[in-house]
């Protein structure tokens, strides 16, 4: 196990090669990270879906989410919501500001890609069916309850999720082996699931998965209102990004400050 000055030196050197990567790589290792997360969200929508204690339904949530950033870690793929700390290789000058820029329109695309992929597929073979389409109901409720955020509650929440999921990041670069970087990933991704921090990614299936439901299943007594592929894109995907990249930004500059700036 390192400290985090060394995890943050040698975040500073992953940098560079998430920069100079192709492109088709990186859109690749992006697609597949977009499916791990959306598996994990189709995970936790799931096993929580016969619970009606909503606080026990958030704790089922929060412990099996984690299993999307493991996987993610473990396989070496590209999440956008990780990569925001590429700012620790922008301010160790050894990658340009557009490098990084680079690297996040390639990636955001490849996840959400990567999401459709499984929340669609996954939703038109009937997986939310389970439990007598219970898994349907709490699938829209999630999506719905998404869709109705206001922009301020989104944003602000998305700061707090990134900046979690960021330090999750960073914890597990501590470790040197496998299931020590799943232990140290594992609380940080839970506490913003149980909190209902809004994470870009995750809500991209999510909330696909909530609109293709409907389409499938109806509203199985579930107030959709809100429910739209407008709302998903504009009142809750376009905040929670911005929000995701200031928690990043900020996570990745204390890092460097902390433990490359003197240095």
């Amino acid at each position: 196990m390192i400290n985090i000055s060394d995890a943050t030196v040698k975040y500073s050197e992953a940098g560079i090669g998430k920069a100079k990567m192709k492109i088709g790589k990186m859109f690749i290792l992006a697609f597949m990270a977009g499916m791990f997360i959306s598996l994990a969200g189709m995970f936790s929508v799931i096993a929580s879906a016969t619970v009606d204690n909503h606080s026990l339904q958030k704790l089922i949530s929060a412990l099996v989410f984690p299993a999307g950033l493991a996987m993610v870690i473990i396989n070496s793929t590209e999440l956008f919501t990780g990569n925001n700390l590429m700012i620790i290789s922008v301010l160790d000058k050894r990658i340009s500001f557009g490098g990084m820029l680079r690297n996040w329109g390639v990636v955001y695309i490849g996840n959400f890609a990567g999401s459709l992929f499984v929340s669609v597929l996954g939703t038109m073979s009937h997986v939310y069916a389970a439990f007598d389409k219970r898994a349907a109901k709490s699938a829209l409720i999630t999506a719905t309850a998404k869709c109705n955020l206001g922009f301020e509650d989104a944003f602000v929440r998305a700061i707090f999720c990134n900046i979690l999921v960021c330090v999750a990041v960073m914890m597990a670069m501590t470790a040197e082996t496998s299931a020590g970087k799943i232990a140290a990933l594992y609380l940080p991704i839970a506490l913003f699931v149980a909190c209902g921090f809004e994470h870009s990614i995750a809500n991209m299936g999510y909330i696909s998965s909530g609109l293709v439901a409907n389409s499938l299943y109806g509203h199985v007594g579930v107030d959709i209102t809100g429910l739209t592929w407008f709302n998903f894109i504009f009142a809750n995907l376009i905040p929670v990004t911005l929000g995701n990249i200031v928690g990043g930004l900020a996570t990745g500059t204390y890092y460097w400050f902390t433990g490359r700036k003197t240095k």
